[in-house]
């Protein structure tokens, strides 16, 4: 029984090719030229066809094939456009049999009849295919494809003397090799170039690969090819073949990206049936070995490997069963995996669908669902965007009216949440005077000013200047670290900071400002302001309690107990039980003010734009960004990680253009901050004008012909256009848009009388 097997090479390959009986395999590339035989085990080197003293690149191979009658022959496409027939026979080192030189540039593909083994076929980059007969060793007949290349070339197996060729501009031809001159079928089957086809061995289909992403399999029984199925495919597919035995099932392996080999079930083209994963770069060339569980590859990767199918990989059995869907308009599709044990009645009454029992001999595991939809009214078919789209207004106007007409947009439509984030935005970032944008590239504000900060610091510091004429503040409430002297209380050195009048010399004013701060500097006038002067009599009178009203009857003894005595060791311990009940109480006392704390609006902005974009609502995120002043936006922009704001942009584009308002797509893009956003308008516009003169194209961007070195004029009035211009973009003829629209509105020909029907629209 065949097993996975694989064996290295010292270079790529660029195809191969079995024998007759499936025992041995040839592999052809640049630098590698070799005959293997397949064992139980493993791969046996038979022969290395890269020997002798002229290795030139006739042993450069792009193509290589086996004749299916002679088991001795092969036939190679040289890079260097040589058709070079081998023969294993030979007794000598070399195995070179012949070299056809009719090709000019390089051969592509080559192929054998299957039933003349004489006859070898080639197609060629130069757009001609050629025929050669192998006994007389002359070229035949040359057929002309009138095409760029051709890539591929494949005798019918049902009609031995008709071929089918593939070419680089889309098109499939069918000849006849009895009549040269003239394909007998062409038809375009791709929007790229083609890079391989293969017929089917039992039916009238023939399977095209191309550079779009495709594999079309198509019904050329009738006169007009019809189309059977397309596979989409994940990247360009560069080889093809149809399964033995299997009549919907065809192997692909692709040019670039994608390294498995991907067999596929043209019933079920959206997911492979099989996927081999082996190779570690993408594979150039596939063959069954007549088993249909069989089939060997090659690759970029300088590997040669045998497949075996119990060793691949079923995606299907893998897929979930489950899926969710949603709708541009906000509707809800969920597919889930029904129990079997619910019954019929049950899945009528939740509108599941079922299929019938699958046959034994179906090859698709079937799974049932049901399918529930959901429709999201209250989201008015996504009105909400297109409207916020339409009205809103992002420049052109002074940041607040953008702000107050965006806002009153949002709640027009139920949108209270995004209106009251417009006015949030207007009311922090309203003004551009130099000292809030100080404050806001600092982060204070809305809090402190920068004046202030050093007189807190000042306060808030008792040894910055002299404390000696300082002026005591009495206080009604006593304190706990301050001392009584004759009644007053005295504070101490944290009271000071708060209740202290300032010296008062022979310049000073009579009036302060009393140094109480009540956490906000915004609100100096609310300070407190008071005279001092008339507080002296208050601090130089006494403040010793009055005797009782009546006197007592006797005198009170101080019954208190002595004071203990201590010894010397005890001090020690009393003194660190005394200090850290201090400590306890100090940490009641006035400390040091703390600074306000500053609110820093930057993050919280930050954070309800990633909210709202996380919540599905990016037009809000994006319109913000949008509308704000560039210098505030980048401060902004600075806290957001680039690529979430890559990934808004584009996501609130891609949305724009699903409901076709291209317009506000092309503003977004235009106001956008990314270059890599803002220059997506210019990857696919081009615009060609004609010179009136010459008829010869100006460059872009130029009004001035580099033929005939004369500028843009318009075709009815023919002076130098300097304004606005409009052309046709048939015939690339304009002139002034005043004077084409009066043209056109009684003409419908060129005014340059090019003969073209010009429209204006």
């Amino acid at each position: 029984m065949s097993k996975t097997i694989f064996i290295a090479q010292e270079g790529p390959a660029n195809a191969l090719a079995l024998n007759r009986d499936y025992s041995r395999v040839v592999i052809a590339g640049r630098n590698v030229f070799k005959i293997f035989a397949i064992e139980e085990e493993e791969f046996v080197e038979a022969c290395n066809l890269r020997v002798g003293k002229n290795l030139n690149l006739n042993f450069s191979c792009n193509d290589v094939a086996w004749n299916s009658v002679e088991d001795h022959i092969l036939a190679t496409a040289a890079t260097n456009g040589a058709v070079v027939v081998w023969n294993l026979n030979r007794p000598s080192r070399s195995k070179q049999e012949h070299v056809f030189v009719e090709h000019n540039r390089t051969v592509n593909k080559v192929s054998f009849n299957p039933v003349d083994p004489s006859c070898l076929i080639s197609g060629s980059q130069d757009g001609t295919m050629r025929t050669f007969d192998l006994r007389t060793k002359v070229a035949t007949n040359i057929f002309y494809s009138n095409t760029e290349s051709v890539r591929d070339v494949q005798f019918n197996p049902h009609a031995h003397f008709l071929f089918a060729s593939v070419s680089e501009n889309g098109n499939v031809q069918t000849w006849d090799m009895r009549k040269p001159d003239k394909c007998v079928l062409q038809f375009a089957a791709h929007s790229g170039p083609i890079f391989a086809c293969d017929w089917h061995p039992e039916s009238l289909w023939l399977a095209t690969a191309s550079r779009d992403k495709t594999i079309k399999v198509w019904d050329m029984a009738t006169a007009k090819p019809a189309l059977e199925q397309t596979i989409n495919t994940i990247a360009s597919v560069g080889r093809v073949r149809w399964r033995p035995s299997h009549k919907f099932h065809i192997a692909s392996v692709a040019l670039v990206v994608d390294c498995s080999v991907n067999v596929w079930d043209i019933r079920r083209p959206f997911i492979p049936y099989v996927v081999f994963t082996n190779h570690k770069d993408v594979a150039t060339g596939i063959a069954w070995r007549g088993d249909p569980n069989v089939c060997l590859t090659t690759s970029r990767d300088c590997t040669l490997y045998q497949h075996v199918f119990k060793d691949a990989v079923y995606p299907a059995a893998q897929v979930n069963p489950q899926a969710l869907a949603v709708s541009p308009q906000g509707h809800i599709a969920f597919a889930s995996k029904v129990p079997t044990t619910l019954s019929t009645k049950d899945s009528k009454s939740q509108g599941i669908l079922r299929r019938n029992t699958p046959s034994a001999n179906e090859e698709f595991s079937q799974v049932t669902s049901s399918l529930n939809f959901l429709s999201c009214s209250a989201n008015k078919e996504m009105n909400w965007l297109i409207h916020s789209a339409q009205r809103y207004i992002l420049t052109g106007k002074p940041f607040s009216e953008i702000c107050d007409h965006n806002a009153s947009v949002a709640h027009s439509i139920g949108r209270f949440a995004v209106g009251m984030m417009w006015s949030i935005i207007k009311t922090l970032y309203n003004g551009d005077d130099a000292e809030e944008a100080t404050q806001f590239k600092s982060g204070q504000a809305g809090s402190v000013k920068q004046h202030q900060l050093p007189k807190i610091k000042e306060e808030a510091n008792p040894t910055s200047g002299s404390s000696s004429s300082d002026m005591v503040v009495p206080v009604t409430q006593p304190t706990l670290n301050g001392l009584k002297t004759n009644g007053h209380t005295v504070p101490n050195e944290a009271d000071r900071r708060y209740h202290r009048r300032p010296n008062v010399g022979s310049g000073d004013a009579q009036e302060s400002v009393g140094d109480f701060f009540f956490g906000d500097a915004e609100m100096d006038p609310l300070s407190m302001e008071f005279e001092i002067n008339h507080l002296d009599g208050l601090i130089s009178q006494d403040w010793t309690l009055l005797p009782e009203a009546f006197e007592l009857r006797q005198d009170i003894q101080d019954r208190s107990s002595p004071p203990e005595q201590f010894s010397e060791s005890d001090s020690v311990d009393t003194m660190e039980e005394m200090t850290r009940v201090s400590e306890k109480w100090k940490g009641l006392s006035v400390a040091d003010p703390p600074l306000p704390k500053i609110w820093n609006e930057k993050n919280c902005l930050v954070e309800a734009l990633k909210q709202h974009a996380a919540n599905g609502d990016v037009q809000t995120a994006v319109c913000i960004l949008i509308a704000l002043p560039a210098a505030r936006r980048q401060l902004l922009l600075d806290l957001i990680d680039e690529h979430d704001q890559e990934v808004w942009l584009l996501a609130y584009i891609s949305l724009l253009n699903q409901h076709e308002l291209f317009t506000h797509t092309n503003e977004i893009v235009k106001l956008a901050w990314i270059p890599e956003v803002n220059q997506l308008n210019r990857q696919t516009t081009y615009i060609k004008i004609s010179c009136n003169q010459c008829n010869k194209p100006i460059p872009a961007g130029s009004r001035l012909c580099t033929h005939c070195n004369q500028s843009i004029t318009c075709s009815i009035c023919h002076q130098a256009v300097t304004g606005a211009y409009v052309w046709c973009q048939g015939c690339l003829h304009g002139g002034h848009l005043l004077h084409i629209q009066a043209w056109l509105s009684e003409n419908t020909s060129c005014p340059t009388g090019c003969g073209h029907q010009c429209e204006f629209t």
